[in-house]
């Protein structure tokens, strides 16, 4: 997969692309239907096919005090456009400068409910008309439903936010997964049998806190863990610090430094502060043991 930049030039065996335009955070069944749309569109036509993204979300540029709400970050969109048949991810970098679409791209597919410009004043009708007098043209995909619903980003969010990793997972079409490097923390959980692997939230949307059972990914062997994770501010320790901190079973290697991926598969149960240590290892013991059962199913 070759990542370009919309502010250099398309290299000359991608020109003439089909592109996917949209933000296509998390890349749900929706996304999907658009890139699907463009892929195939680009075989018809003997033509590479790209999917185009921004960064950072235009939201975050026009709105920075909005909490935090990504569902995947850019590399993980990379991965994922590769794997639904794109040869290039383009990123639209959104800042104040003006942005310009790369005349050597001359087919696009977006989705139906797609705006762009000032006060969201463009959309599919106008993306025809001006592509039409550039010699580019386009394709809407009417949204995909699910239970009389769209699917969506917001959607997703909202059934993360309630802990339904379940649902989150359907309509992803894999489980919301949360990437980063593991950190050095303060190391409570060597203390109580239970070192865990610490991580930054960032920009990632945040789930509702809790215990996860969970599963992972170690980047650059590709090994797979299970385990349990709390996801949240630690109500039984000081300062409260949102991290991600899962404990994988059996794993007796050293992950300090190295970029990991964990996915939320089920929800345990909602943070609770203890009376003591003691009762906060028994708990554990009592989540890992119900999140091995789940893993396994």
């Amino acid at each position: 997969m070759i990542r370009l930049d919309h502010r250099q030039p398309v290299p000359e065996n991608l020109r003439g692309a089909v592109v996917a335009l949209g933000n296509f955070d998390g890349f749900h069944l929706g996304h999907q239907a658009v890139v699907r749309e463009a892929v195939e569109w680009a075989w018809e036509q003997g033509r590479p096919a790209i999917v185009a993204t921004f960064d950072p979300h235009p939201v975050r540029h026009f709105a920075p005090h909005v909490p935090p709400f990504r569902l995947t970050t850019l590399d993980q969109r990379e991965e994922l456009f590769a794997a639904a048949g794109a040869e290039a991810m383009l990123v639209f970098h959104f800042d104040d400068a003006p942005m310009c679409w790369p005349s050597s791209l001359t087919t696009k597919s977006s989705a139906e409910d797609f705006t762009f410009g000032k006060d969201r004043g463009g959309d599919v009708a106008v993306l025809r008309e001006c592509g039409a007098q550039a010699g580019i043209a386009a394709r809407a995909v009417g949204p995909v439903m699910d239970g009389g619903r769209a699917v969506s980003s917001s959607r997703i969010r909202d059934a993360l936010k309630a802990g339904d990793c379940g649902e989150a997972a359907r309509l992803l079409t894999r489980p919301f997964a949360i990437r980063g490097e593991v950190i050095h923390g303060d190391k409570r959980g060597r203390t109580i049998g239970y070192p865990t692997a610490n991580m930054d939230l960032g920009p990632y949307l945040r789930p509702r806190f809790g215990i996860y059972a969970v599963t992972g990914r170690v980047l650059a062997t590709g090994e797979e863990l299970e385990g349990a994770a709390s996801l949240g501010v630690r109500p039984m320790f000081d300062p409260p610090q949102e991290l991600l901190e899962p404990y994988f079973f059996d794993f007796t290697g050293e992950l300090y430094g190295q970029e990991i991926e964990v996915a939320l598969c089920h929800f345990l149960r909602p943070e609770l502060k203890f009376d003591s240590l003691a009762a906060l290892r028994a708990q554990m013991a009592e989540d890992c043991g119900e999140a091995r059962r789940l893993l396994e199913v």
